[in-house]
């Protein structure tokens, strides 16, 4: 009986050995999973702030090139206003003097 507990002792003890092996090389599974999946999302974060900083660069420029376009319309509009004003009072002016030189 001794030596049949005995056997039955070392089968039992070889056995949560190699229970012991199949959880070591789980658990390594486990983390390198965990670490391929964290890896794949840090880098699908950084591909959307790219793309977001991309897009928003892109906003930017286009406002600008707008305010640029505006800017350059308003300078039209206002030269064209200040020549028009020019034109008037030029020829309210003549008109003027000679309603002066037929009144003397």
């Amino acid at each position: 009986m001794k030596t049949s507990t005995t056997l039955i002792l070392g089968a039992a003890l070889l056995a949560l050995a190699g229970c012991k092996k199949n959880y070591t090389e789980n658990n390594a599974a486990a983390n390198i999973e965990a670490n391929a999946e964290n890896s794949a999302e840090n880098v699908t974060a950084a591909s959307n702030n790219e793309a977001a900083n991309i897009m928003n660069s892109a906003k930017n420029e286009a406002a600008a090139v707008k305010n640029e376009g505006e800017n350059k319309a308003a300078a039209i509009k206002n030269a064209a206003e200040n020549k028009a004003a020019a034109i008037n009072n030029a020829a309210e002016n003549k008109t003027s003097n000679t309603t002066d030189k037929k009144s003397k």
